[in-house]
């Protein structure tokens, strides 16, 4: 036996006996020997030829979808299971793949129960235990088969195929010379007191769900991307060829009366009937067995993918071609269970249903990848529109809805509930699917979108850039930027290499690398950018001006707070000083946190309603910014809950009580909650003796001579150990909070300069 790590072995089947014939003899089943007759006699010839009509119209559209996959893939192992995962991803994939194969497995205890129940009436049986006898035996018999592989279950299909075509033509030859056009007009019309259209639909539909059998047995063809296409188009056009012509004889060849109430109508106008007796059992045999290679093929490819653990003994195969028989013995079981249990005519309509999903989710498959606009789809099938794809997808909802909306809904939250447990517990794909391009197409319609509208200050969001080369504290820089970002920007990490000559390729990319598996380990969703310059200070302006496409450009970068003396050889004189001094004149935000060990454990130890912030308040721009960021960090779990307080130490003219209701004012302008309080004695450490208990402070900064200042002019440095973990902030860009949409001007980072110019001097 192989293994789940082993490469499938190469199929060898043709077009003929690989598609063409299960699909075929799977289509041309027992609605077509039993209930075709049923359905021109309830509605007429008219309504009839509609009903054959829009059924195979699903499948003319399906097959058109799976086409045009198929073309694009190198199809292996698992149908439409493998398309699908190949396509809409793993959770899509496995969903659909753990429904199709039950639905098949079931189909083959259904099919075996319409076999003995067509036989027990032949030879005269009567009896639910009869019945069960010979759908048992059927079910046994069948299991010989497919345990013995795809080779000896072609050689049966043509023993089927013979007595099929046997069947056709001895019900031709009899129905002819009974046929007239008087009696084909009289029965154009629909009866007096008809059953409703889409009952009478229901019944018939079953018949065209076989079409994709062909595409179950990918593992085994040799060229699949020209099997698939070309027997699936070959059994469609041909069997819906039949149906009509077969249509055509009943309806003049017998009254509507006589159809819609003799179900072995076929059988009387047969030549000989006991060709019609062979066909019936033929037809269901048939359809049993394609099911019985289809579904545990399934399986087996689903093991193989690893799609979830319990699934990884039935990945292994015997013989030279791989035939899954652990996957052919859970199908029969399955079978021999639905053969046992007697009536489940409400499992049959969710499995109707399962099999319209599926035909759905191709069509949407295709659409989708046509839609992602791709360089890599190259179907070398080119007669098929993405708009017909999502056409197929809507009409096989609409007619799942027009059927049965109770199985619908129970087929669909079925599959809901599978693809939610497969994407939550299953192990990462190890192949590419078309979802990330998908989603990079929307990318691209998107900023193209955003780049022809105006930039206005309601649309500002914090783009954040972190700067950092060490590993322990960009851990926290990565969270607190996560935070500040509220869901609403996007936050990138940068490390920047002073290298330069031939390795400075290979050691980038090594260092791409580890920074991506460490934001990985550490659950950020920050993007990595690393980058290698032979001159760091001019690298800073490059990056700060460069990060991001179109409007998402970056507006805020993030640091950690270099503790420094007071002395001139302080940040802004050093060159890391240097250069925020250069993202600042080109627009950019600083962020500077100060977290040692102690604080930032100190903060996780606190439970998120428990938590408060507290906002230095400064009027202007950074006092602004640092509402806003305070704001978008309740939007975290880590601080839902939390209580923001926005402090100020009492104007030059005392009045306290006024400057808290202006601050309050403003607040309810901008629509943050948040508690005002104001000191009431101006002490150059008043605002850090309030703020001890806070869980977070966000306070201005300026520069002076080389010497850190807060917002109300007290130097920062020997003060910072008294309070909790604290951002350091100072806006280069108006967040313009009160976002008039009516604002008729436009608000960037303005001009560099300018943003200089307006705060402190450094």
């Amino acid at each position: 036996m192989t293994t789940a790590r082993q490469h499938p072995p190469a199929g060898r089947l043709g077009t003929f006996a690989g598609v063409f014939t299960p699909s075929l003899l799977t289509i041309l089943g027992i609605v077509l020997f039993l209930r075709l007759g049923y359905v021109i006699g309830s509605v007429g010839l008219a309504e009839a030829l509609l009903i054959l009509g829009l059924a195979h119209l699903v499948s003319i559209v399906t097959s058109l979808s799976v086409a045009a996959i198929a073309t694009n893939l190198r199809v292996k192992g698992g149908g439409d299971y493998y398309l699908i995962s190949r396509t809409l991803g793993l959770g899509f994939g496995g969903a659909i793949g753990l429904v199709l194969f039950l639905a098949q497995a079931v189909a083959i205890g259904f099919y075996c129960i319409g076999f003995a129940e067509a036989t027990a009436s032949i030879i005269g049986l009567s009896g639910p235990w009869a019945s069960r006898g010979i759908a048992a035996a059927a079910v046994a018999g069948l299991f010989a088969v497919a345990w013995a592989g795809a080779d000896w279950a072609t050689r049966f299909q043509y023993v089927v195929m013979t007595l099929l075509v046997t069947a056709l033509g001895s019900f031709a030859l009899g129905a002819m010379p009974a046929w007239h056009g008087e009696a084909l007009r009289a029965n154009l019309a629909q009866p007096l007191a008809a059953p409703p259209f889409w009952m009478v639909f229901a019944v018939f539909f079953p018949a065209v769900t076989g079409f994709t059998q062909g595409v179950s047995m990918s593992g085994d063809l040799r060229d699949p991307a020209r099997a698939i296409p070309l027997g699936t188009f070959a059994a469609v056009g041909l069997s819906m060829l039949v149906y009509f012509a077969v249509a055509f004889l009943f309806a003049g060849a017998a009254t509507n009366a006589d159809l819609a109430q003799d179900g072995f109508a076929m059988r009387r106008l047969s030549q000989w009937p006991v060709t019609f007796d062979a066909g019936v059992i033929a037809a269901t045999l048939s359809s049993a067995l394609a099911s019985f290679l289809g579904a545990p093929r399934i399986l087996q490819a689903m093991g193989r993918d690893e799609v979830l653990p319990l699934l990884r003994p039935f990945a292994a195969g015997s013989g030279a071609s791989a035939n899954p028989r652990r996957a052919v013995l859970l199908a029969g079981a399955v079978a021999l269970t639905v053969v046992l249990a007697g009536s489940l005519n409400a499992v049959a309509a969710l499995v109707s249903m399962w099999f319209l999903l599926s035909y759905g989710l191709l069509n949407y498959a295709t659409w989708y990848e046509a839609q992602a606009a791709s360089p890599a789809f190259r179907p070398s099938f080119r007669f098929f529109s993405r708009r017909v794809s999502l056409a197929g997808a809507v009409g096989c909802l609409a007619v799942m809805a027009a059927l049965n909306v109770a199985a619908a809904i129970g087929a669909a939250a079925i599959v809901f509930a599978v693809y939610q447990y497969v994407r939550l517990r299953a192990v990462p794909a190890r192949w590419a699917d078309s979802r990330r391009s998908f989603h990079l197409h929307r990318v691209r319609e998107h900023l193209l979108a955003a780049e022809a509208e105006p930039a206005r200050a309601r649309d500002w969001r914090p783009q954040v850039l972190v700067f950092s080369d060490d590993p322990e504290r960009r851990q926290r820089l990565l969270k607190f930027a996560q935070w500040v970002e509220g869901g609403a920007g996007l936050v990138s990490v940068v490390r920047v290499l002073e290298l330069r000559g031939p390795q400075a390729v290979e050691q980038r990319a090594a260092a791409e690398v580890a920074l991506r598996e460490e934001l990985k380990t550490v659950g950020s969703t920050a993007h990595p950018l690393v980058v290698s310059t032979g001159n760091l200070d001019e690298a800073i302006g490059i990056i700060v001006q460069s990060a991001g496409i179109g409007p998402l450009r970056v507006n805020t970068a993030v640091v950690n707070w270099m503790h420094q003396s007071g002395s001139l050889d302080s940040l802004f004189t050093n060159r890391f000083g240097g250069n925020l001094r250069t993202a600042f004149r080109l627009g950019c935000n600083l962020l500077m946190l100060d977290a040692n060990d102690a604080e930032w454990r100190a903060l996780n130890e606190q439970l998120p309603p428990e938590r408060r912030i507290d906002i230095w308040w400064l009027p202007g721009a950074t006092g602004d910014l640092m509402l806003l960021l305070a704001h978008l960090m309740l939007r975290s779990e880590d601080w839902d809950g939390a209580k923001l307080r926005v402090v100020s130490l009492p104007p030059t003219d005392g009045d306290a009580p006024a400057l808290a209701g202006a601050i309050e004012n403003r607040l309810r302008e901008v629509r943050i909650d948040a508690t005002v309080e104001v000191v009431e004695q101006d002490e150059s450490t008043a605002l850090y003796t309030m703020s001890r208990d806070a869980s977070l402070v966000f306070m201005p900064f300026s520069v002076h001579g080389g010497r850190f200042y807060d917002g109300h002019g007290h130097e920062i440095d020997e003060h910072l150990a008294v309070l909790p973990v604290t951002v350091l902030t100072l806006a280069a860009q108006d967040v313009a909070l009160e976002a008039d949409p009516d604002h008729p001007v436009d608000v960037n980072a303005g001009d560099a300069e300018a943003a200089a110019e307006s705060a402190p001097s450094t």
